[in-house]
């Protein structure tokens, strides 16, 4: 048998589950695991500027593309800590990344040595599993089933934590007979699926609700197929954005109390039968007032993880199953059903839904200057084509992106939707970047957003990661303070400083510009909305001369309310400024508003 380092035999596995590159920042208590990749080639290293940004670029990298894994390193104490919130991310969106950190000796586990903590502990929560190894022969089982893990069921992240000594010790280890466990994916029956389209069979408004479980399965174009062979509407939710093209006859928008459209909820309000697939009811999509929801309309709910079933509101039928292997069996059900002529025919139902399309939109086009934020989304789909991947996190930015952009493709909106910590996006982008080089991105943040992990900038500046980095500044925790109308303060949530090294931003606080500009990336910043699209052209051409980040900063009204529900209740949501009247007030709407 070969002898090697527990380290190396760590790697070795590593490139035999597919790991192609890996994110972290070195120390003392991994090195030796760096020395193992160093000599085990195969494996490209990204240095991140902060081990959270680690995190962020390796969910990045698995959401970027079908398969991936991506991996963050980090050294013991503060490093693991600070991937926590990269691996709260990854949880709450099933998001596979794997974890790796250093540790002290095991002899000194309890002994309060140099920057050692039980990260295995902390971590448990927000992990699939978590795991100090103690003895060396135990790290190449441990991480097979590590994979095993991300891959099975609902994915998910897990977190390896090597001590120094158990890094280093040899161990017998043969490579080349290593094979990665099989995958295990629940699957619904012929059975199950039968009785959960008898539910489709006996409504007459029906709706399918994608999920991000569909995107996950790789099962997008089965979704589309088997809404096409029975034309019903499909509402994606936000981690099911581009399940189904925005501009697909079928496509029926968005749901929700915030990033939701005003057809989207319309259309879910006079359905009678939902059928959820690989979706949680996240209460985004739902709200708080669930018989608002609910009242009128039967569910069947399709997910992977048992325990997901039920977990938010009882369906009236719940099938486990991975969604590709769920949807294969809804086309052969369907087909058979159509070749039988028991189809019902939801022709009108769907027209109804494409009618509210053209007539219930907000509006985009104001040339108010200061630049009002629904323009610059406007500009924005003038400027991206079809082929354009999205990245973002939260705040107003994300929630009116999701009201105005469209997306087209699987994959080509990557946010993080239920954790949304702030500095997600700019290590994101650099992930997905890296996983997807051909595919054009353009990032999405608010000044905060923006600020929180700035530095990763100067990581995309050294490795050559190009993108458009559309930044919203509104010097304000515009969010925050659109949520504090209900307490009836605006307390501490102003950005705005007088800059007096920088007199023509006034009180719009940090200059972006000279800061993007000294991380080695390019900028632009903008205060007419007519050089909006401009600037966008210009940032194209730079990322692809310079192989950068271009940051194109966009100088907003300080105060907008973007639509929402105040009440959390999809059935309420307020219209805060003024609607689409006329077709220039939504030139870039899917359909062309129809007065």
């Amino acid at each position: 048998m070969p002898r090697m380092t527990a380290a190396r035999a760590a790697v070795e596995i590593m490139k035999r589950e597919g790991v192609e590159v890996a994110f972290g920042v070195p120390g003392a208590a991994i090195n030796p695991f760096y020395k193992a990749l160093k000599e085990g080639g195969g494996i490209s290293h990204t240095l991140a500027r902060h081990v959270e940004g680690a995190s962020h670029m390796a969910e990045g990298y698995t959401r970027a593309r079908a398969g991936n894994i991506g991996v963050c390193i980090g050294t013991s104490g503060p490093a693991g800590t600070d991937m926590i919130t990269g691996l709260y991310s990854a949880i709450a969106d099933s998001i596979p990344i794997l974890c790796i950190t250093g540790q002290a000796p095991v002899s000194k586990l309890h002994k309060e040595d140099f920057q050692a903590v039980d990260i295995a502990s902390i971590a448990k929560p927000v992990t699939k599993a978590a795991t100090t190894v103690l003895e060396a022969a135990q790290v190449p089982g441990v991480f097979q089933q590590a994979f095993h893990l991300m891959r099975s069921g609902r994915p998910g992240p897990v977190l390896i934590d090597l001590p120094i000594d158990v890094q280093q010790t040899e161990i017998e280890f043969d490579p080349d007979t290593y094979t990665p466990l099989p995958v295990y994916k629940p699957a619904a029956s012929r059975a199950q699926a039968e009785k959960a389209l008898s539910f489709l069979l006996a409504s007459e408004r029906p709706l399918i609700v994608a999920g991000g479980g569909i995107v996950n399965a790789d099962a997008t174009d089965l979704l589309v197929e088997f809404a096409e062979l029975t034309g019903v509407p499909v509402i994606s939710t936000l981690m099911g954005w581009g399940t189904i093209p925005d501009d697909h006859e079928l496509s029926a928008g968005m749901v929700g109390v915030q990033t939701a459209h005003r057809y989207g909820n319309a259309t879910f309000l006079e359905s009678d039968f939902v059928l959820g697939i690989g979706n949680r009811w996240a209460n985004r999509h739902t709200g708080y007032n669930l018989d608002a929801y609910t009242a009128g309309r039967k569910f069947v709910h399709v997910d992977i993880e048992p325990t997901q079933i039920g977990k938010i509101f009882p369906p009236d039928y719940g099938v486990v199953s991975d969604a590709r292997a769920a949807l294969e069996l809804f086309v052969e059900v369907a087909k058979e059903l159509k070749a039988a002529g028991r189809l019902p025919d939801f022709t009108a139902w769907a027209a109804s839904a494409q009618e509210r399309k053209a007539t219930l939109q907000r509006r985009t086009h104001f040339d108010n200057v200061p630049i009002k934020p629904q323009r610059v989304y406007e500009e924005m789909n003038k400027a991206f084509g079809p082929e354009t991947r999205y990245v973002t996190t939260i705040g107003l930015s994300q929630i009116a992106a999701a009201q105005f952009l469209h997306v087209y493709q699987p994959r080509n909106w990557i946010n993080c939707g239920q954790a949304g910590p702030l500095g997600w996006t700019i290590p994101a982008a650099i992930g997905a970047a890296t996983a997807d080089p051909q595919t054009p991105i353009v990032a999405l943040s608010g000044d905060y957003d923006f600020q929180f992990m700035i530095e990763e900038l100067a990581v995309a500046a050294q490795h050559k990661v190009p993108y458009v980095h559309v930044l919203v500044n509104n010097a304000y925790l515009g969010l925050i303070r659109q949520a504090q109308i209900g307490l009836d303060i605006n307390f501490q949530v102003n950005l705005e400083f007088e800059n007096i090294n920088t007199p023509e931003l006034g009180v719009y606080g940090v200059d972006h510009v000279k800061v993007a500009e000294g991380m080695g990336v390019k900028a632009i910043r903008v205060t007419d909305p007519n050089e909006l699209g401009a600037a966008f052209e210009q940032a194209k051409k730079w990322a692809a001369e310079h192989q950068v980040p271009v940051v194109v900063e966009a100088i907003l009204e300080r105060i907008t309310n973007i639509s929402m529900s105040r009440t959390v209740d999809m059935s309420n949501v307020t219209e805060f400024e003024e609607l689409a009247t006329e077709p220039g007030h939504a030139p870039t709407a899917i359909r062309t508003l129809k007065v």
